[in-house]
C-alpha cells in the first residue's frame, strides 16, 4: 500500500492525501474511497509503472488540498520526514489498527508482520508499546534489513487481534488474519440452524460448514468472535459443539 501526504506547495497552501494499491486490491481502494469520498473531487483512476522489471497496475485517488489534512501532515511530517507522533496512543484506534493491517500487514502461517520499514527503530518501538499497553497484544521487534524494522504480532495474540479489528476490515483483506482464522479452535464441530428449512445440520469444522453453505469461512469465525445472536444473512445461526 502507498498512503501518502503531499505537502503544501506554492500553488496550494494545504496538504492532500493520496491512496494507492495494486489492482488486485481494488476492492479495498474503493472501500477506503467510499469513506473519504466527501474529501475528494474525482474518482479513483488506474495507474501503471515498472516494479522489479515488471509492469505494475494500480488504483489511486487523491483528496482535495484541505486544512484538516495539512494538520495531519505537520503531525506526521514535522520536519519533512515521516515519524510516529508522541500522541500515537490517542490516535491509534481499532479502526486505525485495522487499516495498518490491511495496508501494511504481511500474512504469515503463525502470527502477523506489520511492515514499518520507513520508520526509525525508536518510532517502531513506540508503536509496539501502544500495541502492548492499549491492545494487550504480544509483540516483538524484528530486524528486516539494515536500519529497517518490523513488528511481529505473536500467534498467541491473533484471536484477540481478530476480535479488535475484524469488524473494521474489508472482507477481501481478512486473509491477512489467516493464522487466526485457521487456528485449531476453528476445527471444532459446529451446528448450523437454517431458518428457511427449519433444519439443523452438524459439520466437522467451520471450513466444512462454509464450503457446504457457500459462505466465506471468515464470516462464520467473526460470527463467533462477536458473539453474534442474529441469524447470519437473516438465515443461519451457528453453534459450536463441544
Amino acid at each position: 500500500m502507498r498512503a501518502s501526504l503531499a505537502p503544501p506547495t506554492k500553488r496550494s497552501k494545504n496538504a492532500r492525501l493520496g491512496f494507492k494499491q495494486s489492482l488486485a486490491h481494488s476492492q479495498y481502494v474503493l472501500f477506503v474511497f467510499n469513506i473519504l469520498s466527501h474529501y475528494c473531487s474525482s474518482n479513483p483512476h488506474v495507474t501503471t509503472g515498472i516494479r522489479a522489471g515488471n509492469r505494475f497496475y494500480g488504483l489511486e485517488f487523491f483528496t482535495r488540498s484541505m486544512p484538516c489534512i495539512t494538520e495531519l501532515y505537520y503531525l506526521f511530517y514535522p520536519h519533512g520526514v515521516k515519524i510516529v507522533p508522541h500522541n500515537i496512543y490517542e490516535l491509534l484506534t481499532p479502526i486505525v489498527l485495522a487499516h495498518m493491517i490491511m495496508g501494511d500487514g504481511s500474512v504469515k502461517s503463525h502470527g502477523l508482520i506489520i511492515c514499518t520499514d520507513s520508520y526509525t527503530v525508536q518510532d517502531v518501538v513506540r508503536l509496539i508499546n501502544v500495541f502492548i499497553i492499549k491492545f494487550r497484544l504480544e509483540c516483538t521487534l524484528r530486524a528486516y534489513i539494515q536500519n529497517q524494522y518490523r513488528i511481529y504480532i505473536s500467534q498467541s495474540s491473533m484471536a484477540s487481534l481478530l476480535n479488535i479489528v475484524s469488524s473494521y476490515m474489508h472482507p477481501s483483506m481478512l486473509y491477512k488474519l489467516k493464522s487466526a482464522l485457521s487456528n485449531p479452535s476453528n476445527r471444532n464441530k459446529i451446528e448450523v440452524f437454517d431458518k428457511d428449512t427449519n433444519l439443523t445440520t452438524t459439520y466437522d469444522s467451520i471450513n466444512k460448514a462454509a464450503t457446504a453453505l457457500n459462505i466465506n469461512h471468515a464470516s462464520i469465525v467473526m460470527y463467533f468472535s462477536r458473539n453474534q445472536q442474529k441469524p447470519y444473512k437473516g438465515r443461519y445461526t451457528f453453534k459450536k459443539v463441544n
